[in-house]
């Protein structure tokens, strides 16, 4: 198998994707304000393969974000209104009787919103865990079954949700298998007063119109596929390996935090999106390897919703973001005899 970092033209490439990443987040900017961390952990998701979990406090632009992005890209959108009446067959579909012109009768399948490219599923935790679980296998499929019958998405697929932190009645906290299906989890702050006055200036005057469209399906999956090319070195490879394993508290040298506020830790797939992550931030600076610090810079939105404190953790109220600080402050890039045999 020939090596992409020596296939002629690779560099050029990574220029391109990272020509093509500034013009997406130019053309997001025509709409949204600020958020630059929040649109740049987006991108990673959507060049990553992954799905995107977006929490913050109503009114800061979750869904307009996602909306916005989809208008950007040459792609089909799909919003789901999540509420706690709403059914799967709302999501996925279901098959209908058809009569033909000859009078002969046949089911056919009548597609749901989920049968799009980019899904908005809008306040995800006010659904039922039933409702909820009807996105389990599109999320890791990209494909879901409906009578018996399994139905392809069309690619590339990728589903934003949102939820509401701040809201406890009429919502049903997402299960850890499906959160585990989210690449990121990234918390969306406050504008700043410079950024709120700009949005009143955008907001309540003419409509600015819709932003340009920049990148084309094809373009988009060429990035994907060029993503996975990016390099990751076997001593970061090991070092994301490490802060996965420092995250369970039964591991030894996991940080004192750890072992106190933690129940479980993360996972293969959470160690899977940590790579994944980095391999997007080096792609969109146009670098062909991962360096450690592409790794330690999407630590947070990786992990967040894969730790699960424990009793002592949640009564002491902390949370999992300083969680992860802890593990990147102490887990070292290189192994302690790395350093070793290099000071020798």
């Amino acid at each position: 198998m020939t090596d992409p970092l020596e296939r002629p033209g690779f560099q050029a490439e990574l220029d391109l994707a990272r020509t093509a990443s500034q013009k997406l987040r130019d053309a997001i900017g025509h709409t949204i304000v600020g958020q630059g961390d929040v649109v740049d952990q987006v991108l990673f998701g959507l060049l990553g393969g992954g799905h995107v979990l977006l929490e913050g406090a109503p009114g800061l632009g979750k869904t307009l974000l996602v909306r916005t992005l989809a208008q950007c890209l040459e792609l089909k959108f799909s919003r789901i209104q999540f509420t706690p009446d709403l059914m799967p067959s709302d999501v996925l579909g279901t098959n209908v009787l058809v009569t033909a012109e000859g009078g002969a009768r046949h089911f056919a399948l009548h597609k749901g919103p989920i049968f799009g490219q980019v899904i908005l599923a809008d306040e995800i935790n006010r659904a039922t865990p039933k409702t909820q679980s009807a996105l389990l296998e599109a999320m890791q499929e990209h494909a879901c079954t409906i009578a018996g019958q399994r139905h392809a998405m069309e690619e590339p697929f990728f589903v934003l949700a949102t939820e509401n932190p701040i809201e406890m009645e009429g919502t049903y906290p997402l299960p850890e298998a499906q959160l585990d299906r989210f690449l990121l989890k990234v918390i969306v702050p406050s504008p700043t007063e410079d950024e709120m006055t700009e949005i009143l200036a955008r907001t309540t005057g003419r409509d600015g119109g819709a932003p340009p469209r920049v990148i084309a399906r094809d373009e988009l999956l060429a990035l994907r596929a060029l993503c996975r090319d990016v390099a990751v070195a076997e001593p970061v490879m090991r070092y994301a390996s490490r802060l996965v394993r420092a995250s369970d508290p039964t591991t030894e040298g996991a940080p004192e935090l750890v072992k106190r506020a933690v129940r479980y830790g993360a996972g293969v797939r959470g160690a899977q999106s940590l790579v994944l992550a980095a391999k997007a931030v080096a792609l969109l600076d146009g670098r062909a390897h991962v360096a450690f610090a592409d790794v330690q810079r999407v630590a947070k939105p990786v992990l967040r919703h894969r730790i699960i404190r424990s009793f002592e953790g949640e009564a002491d109220g902390i949370a999992t973001d300083p969680i992860v600080a802890a593990l990147i402050e102490a887990i070292p890039t290189r192994p302690g005899p790395v350093d070793q045999a290099l000071a020798r």
